[in-house]
């Protein structure tokens, strides 16, 4: 397992469960959530999960496809974040959970702008995966640089 999440931070492929592992499926599930929040789960947002989950878990196309639908899934089924940060909280060390943050601000970032909804979103997962405040906004930093966007208003 240290094997697995070494290399899920490094961005390296892995064996591992596919999208059946519970951890893939809490992390997509906030993707999903953070994505739908506008009410406009668009293509790039898509694109941009898919990309995000191709990347960081080494899955084939087919079973980000998979994953995205099981993630869409649970969120439509489950009116709370608590049990998909848990399971990221309790399997992720403190640096892995900043990527997690990361990988949230990068889907709130995909279609060019942050609303607030989708800002508040992130901060709630920060808070419940205990990221500090200056941890989030260094992630946010890093995908407004990797995008060449420049914040709009300090969310």
């Amino acid at each position: 397992m240290i094997r697995r999440l070494k290399a899920w931070l490094l961005g390296e492929t892995v064996d591992d469960d596919g999208p059946d592992d519970p951890l893939h499926l809490a992390a997509a599930a906030l993707l999903v959530e953070a994505a739908s929040l506008d009410d406009d789960f668009d293509d790039s947002e898509r694109r941009t999960i898919a990309a995000v989950l191709e990347s960081r878990f080494g899955l084939a196309p087919d079973e980000v496809e998979t994953l995205i639908g099981r993630a869409s899934s649970a969120v439509a089924e489950s009116a709370q974040l608590y049990g998909f940060t848990r399971t990221l909280k309790d399997r992720l060390q403190p640096e892995e959970r900043v990527r997690v943050i990361e990988m949230l601000w990068e889907v709130a970032c995909a279609d060019g702008e942050v609303d607030s909804y989708e800002s508040g979103l992130v901060r709630r997962v920060a808070g419940l995966l205990f990221v500090p405040d200056k941890e989030s906004g260094e992630a946010r930093q890093r995908v407004l640089a990797r995008l060449d966007l420049r914040p709009a208003s300090p969310n």
